[in-house]
């Protein structure tokens, strides 16, 4: 009787189970039987369990190419890259991905493109600047020794660069009121010879 009472429910339960199951996906046999045949020529059906790969996954040659959805044209193309070369806005250096007119900046001085018209461009630093902060890195150790490891001789070769100071040195202005606090509180005695 308890086992004819469960059943009852199991079978109620799997019915009402079964009618949500079908109110959510009202397909009919046909078009269940188009979307597979459909998956079957290009090949989107799991083929290997385990992975979840596809046939087209593990046979390309076997299923044609997937449509390339539409974008530019041709013209379009070659328009824009006209456009990039003569901007300067194309890669000149391919170990540091530098552009063109970052490398050569006069060369395309006089061509901008509309966004880069609007920019304002930040003067740099003059050759004697540079010049003068070569010779400073120089001297104190602070140019790259290593590439690998981005250490500079100053960490490589310590002995032969000064030591840095880490404490800031204080301006005369700093020392005189040191002095004039020292002596209102006491602290330092004149004396005269």
């Amino acid at each position: 009787m308890n086992t004819t009472r469960l059943s009852v429910i199991a079978i109620a339960l799997a019915a009402l189970t079964a009618g949500q199951a079908f109110a959510d996906a009202p397909k009919t046999r046909e078009q269940v039987r188009a979307e597979l045949a459909e998956a079957q020529r290009n090949g989107t059906l799991i083929a290997d369990g385990e992975t979840g790969a596809t046939f087209r996954e593990l046979f390309p040659a076997q299923y044609p190419a997937a449509p390339v959805v539409a974008g530019k044209t041709r013209a379009e193309v070659h328009a824009e890259l006209r456009d990039a070369i003569a901007r300067g806005d194309v890669i000149a250096d391919g170990q540091t991905g530098a552009k063109a007119n970052e490398l050569f900046p006069a060369a395309y001085a006089a061509v901008k493109s509309p966004a880069a018209k609007a920019e304002v461009v930040a003067q740099g630093k003059t050759r004697e600047q540079v010049r003068a902060e070569l010779a400073e890195a120089q001297r104190n150790g602070d140019l790259i020794a290593d590439g690998e490891t981005g250490a500079t001789y100053r960490q490589l070769y310590p002995h032969r660069y000064p030591a840095q100071d880490s404490a800031q040195a204080k301006t005369r202005e700093q020392v005189k009121q040191e002095l004039v606090e020292a002596r209102r509180n006491g602290q330092l005695q004149t004396s005269v010879n």
